[in-house]
């Protein structure tokens, strides 16, 4: 045989060989992983659920969900462990910054408006003049919708009073 004969079978077969390579590696990465869970570590299993370990046996985990909620869980059905900080993020909303002096940014642009003294004539001098943008308020808003409604209603049923009413058939004309 010639050896360009042989060439897309060679390749065929360390293409595959390759493939169960790096499949087998993280084969054995999540093993080791279902291996290193200890009792009060976070986990996630494979349906989405986050839960801490409760006990470890050999092909079972029991695992806390909630308050009084034990599940017992294949460790096969645990798809990753968690560290502290993230499960602590994810579960609870706890953010743990590292950097604590760090300005923290605020929630609304309150903080970002406020004026100094140095302002202060400024602000008085704004604060004398309100912009009409013709908004209404909430309550005329709602006034209104529910005026709207009401209108609507009287008049389809004025609609339906000037239509003639159908029967089903029975009628005196021959």
């Amino acid at each position: 045989m010639n050896a360009f004969t042989l060439l897309p079978f060679i390749v065929l077969i360390a293409a595959m060989f390759l493939m169960t390579r790096s499949a087998k590696k993280k084969q054995q990465q999540a093993a080791n992983m279902r291996n290193e869970m200890q009792p009060g570590s976070g986990v996630r299993t494979i349906g989405g659920m986050y839960a801490t370990v409760k006990e470890v046996n050999e092909d079972t985990v029991l695992l806390d969900a909630g308050p009084g909620v034990d599940l017992l869980f294949a460790k096969n059905a645990i798809g990753a462990v968690l560290t502290d900080d993230e499960y602590n993020r994810i579960v609870h909303g706890i953010e743990h910054d590292l950097k604590s002096d760090a300005h923290i940014v605020p929630d609304d642009a309150s903080s970002l408006t406020e004026t100094d003294e140095t302002d202060a004539p400024a602000a008085a001098a704004s604060d004398e003049k309100a912009v009409d943008l013709g908004k209404k308020d909430a309550e005329e808003r709602g006034d209104d919708a529910i005026r709207a409604a009401e209108d609507k209603a009287e008049a389809a049923e004025a609609k339906a009073e000037d239509e003639p009413k159908k029967t089903d058939g029975d009628s005196d004309a021959k």
